[in-house]
């Protein structure tokens, strides 16, 4: 059986293998994953643990 690679988005919440992560620019606590499509796109993402909003 195969296992699934990847990382869930934090702006869509699909799972993705081709992704981006960096920690919040603001706290610097949360990891952000992006996928290509949301990064492409501009889609925002919100920090789970202050809240900011990005795209």
């Amino acid at each position: 059986m195969e296992s699934i690679v990847g990382k869930i988005c934090s702006s869509c919440g699909r799972l993705t293998s081709d992704y981006t992560e960096f920690k919040c620019p603001v706290c610097g606590k949360s990891t952000i994953t992006r996928c290509k499509q949301c990064r492409e796109t501009y889609n925002k993402y919100k920090c789970k643990d202050c809240e900011f909003e990005g795209p």
